[in-house]
């Protein structure tokens, strides 16, 4: 199943002008548990998502009291830097919509 499809929220947002936090609630406490238990999504799954190394994947945590994983990464471009078109960070979360989720 895909994450897009076990989620009923993907989104990011900026965390300071210098890095993106990504949030990902599960749509129910079961597909939370089957992605906890399976870990198919995980800090590389997201680094090969975002086409970066593991290591730039920060804090990635699955929180279950909110059927959530959350994680940061830093911003190639700095928010509201020369080139930045998403001043917001809030579309960077695409390239999650079709990770596996277990």
């Amino acid at each position: 199943m895909k994450l897009c499809e076990a989620a009923r929220v993907i989104r990011s947002k900026n965390a300071g002008p210098f890095l993106l936090t990504f949030d990902v609630f599960f749509a129910t406490s079961e597909l939370f548990d089957r992605a906890y238990e399976k870990q198919r999504f995980n800090a590389e799954s997201a680094a090969r998502a975002f086409n970066v190394q593991p290591g730039e994947i920060l804090g990635f945590k699955y929180f279950r009291f909110a059927n959530a994983v959350k994680f940061s990464m830093r911003r190639n471009i700095a928010s509201g830097g020369p080139a930045d078109s998403d001043v917001y960070g809030a579309q960077q979360h695409a390239p999650l919509l079709d990770l596996e989720a277990f």
